[in-house]
C-alpha cells in the first residue's frame, strides 16, 4: 500500500476502498458473466454453493490473522510512548533534588527532548523513515549531567540513581517506539488477502451465473465484506500514521513547564 492511501482521512479512505473493491467487484462480475454462455453455463453452475463457505472462512481466517498483527503494532507503540511519558515525568519531578543550575538544565533538556520527538520525530515515523543511527541528543546530555552530579546527601544518592534510571527507561522507550514504527503489513500479506478476496468473487459469481440478479447481489455482498474487512486493517495498518494512529498527546502532557 502507497503512503497516500495511508495519509488519507477516514472520510476520504472509505470511498477510495469501497470505490476500488466496488469496482474490481464489477469487472468481476462482468467477465463471468460475459464467459457463462453456452457450454460454460453448465461448466461454471457445476461449481458447488459449498464452495462459497470454506472460502469464506479461510478469508476470515487471514482477515483475523492480520489484524492480530496491526493491532499489536499499535499496542506496542502506545505502550511505549506512555513508558516514555511516565519515566520524562518521574525524572522532571526528581529534578528538584538538585536546586540550581542543575535542575534548570535537566528540565530544559527534557523540554527539549519532548520536543523535538513531537516536531521532528513524529513526522519521521508517520513516514517510516525514523532511524535509531542518531541517539535522542536531549536525552543523552542529561544522563552525562546526572552522572557528573555530585550528590551530598543520601536523599540526592538516592534521586542521581533514580534520575539516571528514568532517562535510560525513556531511551529506551523512545528505542521501542521507533522500532514500532517501521511496522507494516508487508506486501505478500496484502497479495495473499487480494487474491482470496478475487477468488470469493469469482466464485460468487460462477455458481450464479444463471441469473444475473442473484450473481450481482452475492458478489455485492462479498465486495462489501471484503471492503469493510480491508478499511479495518489499512485504517490501522501504520501504529504513527493515518487518522488513527498513536498521537504524541502523552508525551506533551509530560513536558516540564
Amino acid at each position: 500500500m502507497g503512503d497516500w492511501v495511508h495519509d488519507l482521512p477516514i472520510w476520504a479512505m472509505v470511498p477510495v476502498v469501497f470505490g476500488v473493491t466496488y469496482l474490481v467487484a464489477c469487472g468481476i462480475l462482468a467477465i463471468v458473466l460475459a464467459l457463462a454462455k453456452g457450454e460454460r453455463v453448465r461448466i461454471f453452475t457445476g461449481v458447488s454453493p459449498a464452495l462459497l463457505s470454506p472460502l469464506g472462512v479461510i478469508f476470515g481466517l487471514m482477515v483475523i490473522f492480520i489484524a492480530a498483527q496491526v493491532w499489536g503494532d499499535i499496542d506496542r507503540a502506545r505502550t511505549a510512548v506512555n513508558r516514555e511519558a511516565s519515566a520524562i515525568r518521574m525524572v522532571a519531578l526528581l529534578a528538584p533534588a538538585f536546586p540550581g543550575d542543575s535542575e534548570t538544565r535537566l528540565r530544559g533538556l527534557l523540554r527539549r527532548h519532548v520536543d523535538e520527538a513531537v516536531s521532528s520525530e513524529w513526522p519521521d515515523m508517520a513516514r517510516q523513515s525514523a532511524s535509531l543511527k542518531v541517539a535522542a541528543p536531549a536525552l543523552s546530555e542529561g544522563l552525562q549531567l546526572t552522572l557528573a552530579l555530585e550528590p551530598k546527601s543520601q536523599g540526592q544518592i538516592l534521586a542521581q540513581r533514580e534520575i539516571v534510571a528514568g532517562l535510560e527507561n525513556a531511551m529506551d522507550a523512545r528505542r521501542q517506539r521507533i522500532i514500532a514504527s517501521r511496522s507494516s503489513v508487508n506486501w505478500i500479506k496484502w497479495n495473499c488477502l487480494f487474491w482470496m478476496a478475487i477468488c470469493m468473487l469469482i466464485a460468487a459469481a460462477a455458481v450464479h451465473c444463471n441469473n444475473r440478479g442473484a450473481a450481482a447481489l452475492a458478489v455485492g455482498i462479498f465486495a462489501t465484506g471484503v471492503a469493510v474487512s480491508v478499511l479495518l486493517i489499512l485504517s490501522h495498518d501504520r501504529p504513527f500514521s493515518g487518522a488513527i494512529s498513536v498521537k504524541p498527546d502523552v508525551l506533551q502532557q509530560a513536558r516540564p513547564d
